[in-house]
């Protein structure tokens, strides 16, 4: 039995309604129920577990209980319901005829897949070409007999990774959204205005960065999309996993691969990189931590002069010293920009990463070091609350602002209101956006960000800094999302245990979706 001091409060107030339920003491029932609860916030979809005693809580999924046990998986009702409604809706669009003759590359495998499926994937990492592989579905589409009439609409997680997404397809005249906007949100509701009795009246959808769309809202999403719509998922299967529950991406892709799937042939991987060399750092070190080779990826980092260097950790006392010349070098340039618009673009030339939130080198301190810094060389002034030059990240989706978890934006004097200071943002449309800083949703200062935080985005360098410590979260995936993040150069700070530690260690989560995929 686990302490269950080791559980939330909301684990444990579950475990004890479902005892209640139950109607007698069952301490194993309830310790299954506060596991289950746990491990969903860790961003499983459900533990396993072969029985439990018989219970009126606990059901196959005919009868509605709170919880499901099916293929020896304990659920959360509502999760087991996302799962299974989700591989419904895939697999009833699943399908579809390989090319008959042969084609000359993966991309135009991949374009053609999307337009003579309605359910496929295009996956692959950074400078791999999944955008200009959407720039040739839309030329495909275009070139149909009812092409001029097709409604198409591109999303993707956050406002940021839409805002990317409309920038680099801006000569097709289309803009992207995020998800939550294409499906009406509803304020203080879970729900959505398109769902599958309401659907999308777009005959195509394009997902950019798919990997970060956790099970519940790819379950609200695809049901949305009619099943003669055609429905395009865009992302990197080796990015970490969406930062609530499920790796749905990845789960999709494994499913696909066996030859008797209802979805083989629905997934293309690119492989061909085009923006980084095949002898460059970044090509080199992120392609070793996915092969799970230590070795070979600690040897890359060494390069005092190359696109990935690795520095050893300093010693916490020592940090901000040490962090002085890259955060003055790094933020200068935005700081003495008075333009919001130019601004936010010369943000984008340099970030912190971290691992952890907590800690001596969590992003918490981190971001306080930065501010320390910045104020010693007179870049800024910063006071509790607001202050100009403060970089800012949303971290709980505002409906009625239009402001979602992970738009970034700064905190800057605005020359249409007197000078007085108002937060700005780049909305998906890839429009300056303006909010007085006090109406901004839940928020932090983000000179330095989770690598979580930093899906979506891209930055021209970037120093990533691990923690002193080992810990669960430094996997293989992290690393590989951390160092993929940037466009021209990672500055990488930890010891070297800790990243071979890392390099070894997998994301797992736990889920029945690949199985339910597996169904025909």
């Amino acid at each position: 039995m686990i302490e269950e001091t080791s559980f939330s409060a909301l684990d444990r107030q579950f475990g004890e309604f479902v005892e209640r339920l139950h109607g007698a003491k069952c301490p194993e029932l309830r310790q299954a129920a506060m596991l289950v609860s746990r491990r969903r916030a860790e961003g499983n979809i459900c533990i396993p577990m072969v029985e439990l005693p018989a219970s009126c809580t606990v059901g196959s999924g005919a009868e509605f209980t709170p919880l499901v046990l099916q293929n020896g998986r304990l659920y959360l009702r509502r999760y087991w319901e996302y799962e299974q409604q989700l591989a419904r809706a895939i697999l009833a669009r699943a399908g579809g005829k390989s090319p008959k003759r042969k084609l000359k590359d993966q991309q135009e495998l991949a374009a053609t897949n999307a337009v003579t499926r309605n359910f496929s994937v295009i996956t692959g990492g950074p400078g791999t070409g999944k955008t200009h592989t959407v720039r040739a579905i839309l030329q495909l589409l275009r070139a149909q007999p009812d092409g001029a009439e097709l409604q198409i609409a591109l999303a993707a997680p956050t406002g940021k990774a839409a805002a990317r997404l409309s920038d680099a397809l801006r000569e097709s005249g289309l803009e992207a959204t995020t998800i939550h906007r294409l499906l009406g949100t509803i304020p203080d509701s879970p729900y959505f205005r398109h769902n599958a009795e309401r659907p999308l009246t777009a005959d195509v959808v394009i997902v950019d960065e798919a990997s970060m769309v956790d099970l519940a809202l790819m379950a609200k999403l695809v049901e949305a999309v009619p099943l003669t719509s055609r429905l395009v998922l865009l992302g990197d299967r080796n990015q970490l996993a969406s930062v609530e529950a499920g790796n749905v991406l990845a789960d999709i892709c494994e499913a696909a691969e066996a030859k008797d799937s209802p979805l083989h042939g629905s997934v293309v991987e690119l492989q061909r990189n085009y923006r980084f060399a095949e002898t460059g750092g970044i090509y080199t070190v992120s392609s070793a931590i996915n092969a799970g080779d230590a070795e070979a990826a600690f040897r890359a980092l060494q390069p005092a002069d190359g696109e990935v260097h690795w520095n050893k950790l300093p010693a916490p006392e020592t940090l901000s010293t040490a962090l002085r010349e890259r955060i003055i070098a790094g933020y200068g340039g935005y700081l003495r920009t008075s333009d919001p618009a130019a601004a936010l673009a010369e943000l984008q030339q340099f970030r912190i990463l971290g691992a952890v939130r907590h800690g001596p080198f969590g992003v918490e301190r981190l971001n306080s070091l930065a501010e320390e810094v910045l104020a010693e060389a007179g870049l800024l002034a910063p006071r509790s609350g607001w202050y100009s030059g403060r970089p800012v990240i949303i971290t709980r989706n505002d409906h009625h602002l239009q402001l979602f978890n992970g738009d970034s934006g700064i905190i800057l004097p605005d020359p249409e209101a007197g000078g007085e200071l108002r937060a700005f943002f780049v909305s998906a449309e890839g429009k300056l956006r303006r909010f007085l800083p006090s109406r901004l949703p839940q928020h932090e200062t983000a000179f330095a960000l989770t690598v979580h935080k930093s899906q979506g985005s891209e930055f021209d360098r970037l120093l990533l800094v691990l923690p002193e410590k080992g810990s669960p979260v430094l996997t293989r995936e992290l690393l590989y999302t951390g160092i993929t993040r940037a466009r021209s150069g990672v500055e990488l700070w930890c010891n070297e245990e800790i990243f071979r530690a890392a390099v070894a260690r997998r994301t797992v989560r736990t889920s029945g979706l690949r199985e339910a995929l597996a169904r025909d």
